[in-house]
C-alpha cells in the first residue's frame, strides 16, 4: 500500500492567526479573480482607487526632497516617468540607491503609492536616496515593454549619478510581487548587457515563473491574496500566446534562467502559504549552486502581500526588520570605489 498523501486543498496550509484574522475580514469584491473578461474593469478600478499621492504630500512637510522626473525610455518607446526622493537630513555626499519597482500583477499599480512606505521603512532609517519607476502596464505593453522602461530608467539613473545625488556602484534594485519579479530580470539584463550593474537585489515575493508547474503554484490559491486565475491572468497579459510556452525567455520569467552566475547578492522572502514560494526557493537555491549570495525567508503562515495587508501583525513587523537588516548590512560592506562596479 503506498503511503502517499493526498496534496491538501487550496488555502489547508495554515495561517498566522492575525494574518487569517485580516484575509477573513475582506468582502468578496476583494476575493473575485482577476479574469481575462473583467481585467479592463478592474484595471479601471484600480487607478480610480489606488493611491498616488502628490510631490508635496511625499515631501511629508520637508523631510524629503522629491521630484518627478521625465527621462528617455527604451528606443522607439515613450519617456519614462521616475519619483526620485532623498531624506532632507541626508549628508551632502552621494547616496546609496534603491531603484524600486511596484507591484500589481504587471497589469496595476503606480510609481507613487509605493513611495510613502518605502521612504519610511529604508530611506530614512539607512540614508538611502530611492527612485521608484513608472513603467508601462500589461496587456497595452506586453513584454519586454515594461521590463525596457525598467532598464531605460535604471541606465539613466546611473548615468546621471552626479544630478541624483547617488553613487552609481551603490545601486539596490528592488520591488515586490511584479516588481520583484522585474527586478530579477534587469539583474539578468544589466548582467547580460554589461549595464549598470546593481549591489544588490531584493526580492520581495517576486513573481518568477509563468509555468504555475510548481506544488504551490498548483495547491495554494489563496483568493483576497493571490489566486491561480488571477495569476493567469496577468502572466497572458503579459506574454500574450507566449504564456507556459517554450518562447518565454529568462528575461519575462526570470525562474526560466539557467545561468544565475555573475549577479549580485539577492535578499528573497515569500510567505509558506501563496503560491509563489516553490518558485522563490528554487530560484535561491539556483544562486547558491550558480555561487552567488542569496538571503532567503520563508515567512511561517503568509499570503502573498502579507505585510501589506497587515502590516500591525507581529509576522509583519518582523519581516520589515529583516529586510531592512539585510539592507543596512548590504550597505556597510560595499565602499565605493571609482572604477569598480557593484563596490564589493
Amino acid at each position: 500500500m503506498s503511503d502517499r498523501r493526498e496534496p491538501p486543498e487550496p488555502g489547508a496550509v495554515p495561517l498566522d492567526p492575525e494574518l487569517a484574522a485580516v484575509l477573513a475580514s475582506l468582502g468578496e469584491a476583494a476575493r473575485e479573480p482577476v479574469t481575462p473578461e473583467n481585467l479592463a474593469a478592474r484595471q479601471a478600478r484600480d487607478a480610480a482607487t489606488r493611491p498616488r499621492p502628490t510631490v508635496e504630500d511625499l515631501r511629508a512637510g520637508g523631510l524629503f526632497e522629491v521630484a518627478e522626473l521625465s527621462v528617455p525610455g527604451p528606443p522607439g518607446g515613450p519617456d519614462v516617468t521616475l519619483v526620485s526622493a532623498r531624506p532632507s537630513s541626508a549628508p551632502a555626499g552621494p547616496l546609496p540607491l534603491l531603484y524600486y519597482l511596484h507591484g500589481g500583477g504587471l497589469i496595476a499599480g503606480n510609481a507613487w503609492s509605493v513611495l510613502p512606505r518605502v521612504l519610511r521603512d529604508w530611506a530614512l532609517p539607512l540614508g538611502l536616496a530611492v527612485v521608484s519607476a513608472e513603467y508601462r502596464l500589461a496587456p497595452g505593453a506586453r513584454y519586454p515593454e515594461p521590463l525596457e522602461d525598467c532598464y531605460a530608467g535604471l541606465a539613466w539613473a546611473a548615468g546621471h549619478a552626479d544630478e541624483l545625488g547617488v553613487a552609481p556602484d551603490r545601486i539596490v534594485v528592488g520591488g515586490k510581487s511584479a516588481g520583484g519579479g522585474l527586478a530579477a530580470a534587469l539583474a539578468l539584463l544589466a548582467r547580460d548587457r554589461g549595464g549598470p550593474r546593481p549591489l544588490g537585489q531584493l526580492l520581495l515575493c517576486p513573481m518568477l515563473d509563468d509555468r504555475a508547474a510548481t506544488f504551490s503554484s498548483r495547491h495554494l490559491s489563496v483568493p483576497g491574496a493571490l489566486d491561480r486565475t488571477s495569476d493567469a491572468t496577468s502572466w497572458r497579459a503579459y506574454l500574450g500566446d507566449r504564456h507556459g510556452t517554450a518562447d518565454v525567455p529568462p528575461y519575462a520569467a526570470p525562474a526560466r534562467a539557467t545561468d544565475l552566475s555573475g549577479l549580485p547578492p539577492a535578499y528573497i522572502d515569500v510567505g509558506s502559504a501563496e503560491m509563489f514560494r516553490d518558485e522563490c526557493v528554487a530560484y535561491a537555491n539556483a544562486l547558491w549552486q550558480a555561487g552567488g549570495r542569496a538571503e532567503l525567508h520563508v515567512w511561517p503562515g503568509a499570503y502573498h502581500g502579507f505585510d501589506t495587508m497587515a502590516p500591525a501583525a507581529a509576522l509583519s513587523r518582523t519581516a520589515r526588520t529583516a529586510r531592512t537588516d539585510w539592507l543596512g548590512r548590504l550597505l556597510a560592506r560595499s565602499t565605493p570605489r571609482a572604477g569598480r562596479p557593484g563596490g564589493e
